[in-house]
């Protein structure tokens, strides 16, 4: 990432920027999920929701102030340099000061553990009770295991296997499924009031408002998520969101849409941060980070399809043939996730697949 923002503002052309972004883009792509994996492994049980609800938070304020500086910095150029390219530079500076930052941290003892790298795992555990100013345990005693062949056929049964591919398949389709609401709306619903007849400058100012919900929301609901079940929470915000988005497209009232609009943003907001948290939660840790890769990245596929879907039914049916298929993912998401596993809320997180 900080390669290649240094290098996008450092760019003298579209071509070279376009290079550039899509450097920044696969890193991107691969962050997230990585770090809901890390965080996740290595966070105490009892206030893993909480913890990740607050970088969740956190994280949406990350736009924001991206726009904030670039509106600060307009009207003078510091240094005779844009704007655009201030933002780029801010970016790859704190990505190289992420990077620093790894370098500081143990790698997940449950990770070590899973790849055979007992020793390692061993002495990554001791470094974190060391930090937490506890007890170290005993060592374990005998010999640690030898590492697993990087040849051996998977020697999970039968059941555990179709198990591992069930879940795989639920979390690829969650993700698939949950930018249609989540980022469909945010993206979409400044363009339904220009429909509803509003002007661009209250579209703007209901787009500006409507986000404030998010990063609120996510805070607050960190005090409360490690008292509440994963998989009730997500399928009560999916159809909350369904009723909402009924209610955004039913209404003219600017106010109602302003507060309707927060309402959604902030219970998409919640979603994601949930599903992420379910995600880790129940993924064994020998799968836990491939799974939830494939997962994003159905997710960013779904992201990059979902206008060319949404647009075409808000210019031929309106507001009303929109959120109908928004209701209609929200509905098989609900679907899925009554379907789906229990979340371990406060418990450790999942070592092993049960069938």
């Amino acid at each position: 990432m900080a390669i290649g923002s240094i290098a996008a503002a450092m760019s003298s052309g579209l071509t070279s920027l376009t290079i550039a972004r899509a450097v920044s883009g696969f890193a991107i792509g691969g962050f997230p999920p990585l770090v809901a994996t890390y965080l996740a492994e290595v966070m105490p049980p009892r206030r893993r929701g909480a913890l990740l609800m607050t970088c969740a938070g956190i994280g949406f304020l990350g736009g924001s102030a991206v726009i904030s500086l670039i509106q600060v910095l307009s009207p003078a150029a510091p240094l005779g340099i844009e704007p655009w390219r201030w933002a780029l530079i801010v970016g790859a500076v704190l990505s190289a000061l992420a990077a620093a930052l790894f370098a500081f941290v143990s790698e997940s003892p449950r990770w070590l553990a899973s790849t055979g790298r007992a020793r390692e795992a061993d002495r990554a555990c001791r470094e974190f009770e060391q930090a937490a100013r506890m007890r170290p345990a005993a060592a374990p005693a005998g010999p640690f295991p030898e590492p697993p062949h990087s040849g051996q056929a998977d020697a999970r049964p039968p059941l555990a296997r179709r198990s591992a591919t069930r879940r795989t398949a639920l979390f690829v389709a969650l993700y698939a499924l949950a930018p249609w609401a989540t980022l469909g709306f945010p993206l979409l619903s400044a363009v339904v009031l220009l429909e509803k007849g509003y002007r661009i400058d209250q579209s703007l100012l209901f787009a500006a408002l409507s986000m404030l919900g998010p990063p609120l929301g996510t805070l607050l609901a960190a005090l409360v998520i490690d008292r509440l079940e994963r998989r009730a929470c997500l399928a009560a915000l999916a159809g909350t969101m369904a009723i909402l988005g009924t209610v955004f497209a039913a209404s003219d009232a600017f106010l109602t849409l302003v507060l309707v609009g927060i309402a959604f943003n902030t219970a998409a907001a919640s979603y994601g941060a949930i599903l992420s948290i379910y995600a880790t939660e129940v993924l064994p840790t020998r799968l836990r980070a491939s799974v939830l890769t494939w997962a994003w990245a159905a997710g960013r596929v779904a992201s990059a399809l979902a206008p060319f879907v949404l647009l075409p039914a808000l210019a031929s049916y309106g507001p009303h043939g929109m959120f109908t298929v928004l209701t209609a993912v929200l509905l098989a998401s609900g679907a899925l996730l009554l379907g789906g596993p229990r979340g371990l809320s406060g418990q450790p997180i999942a070592h092993t697949l049960s069938a």
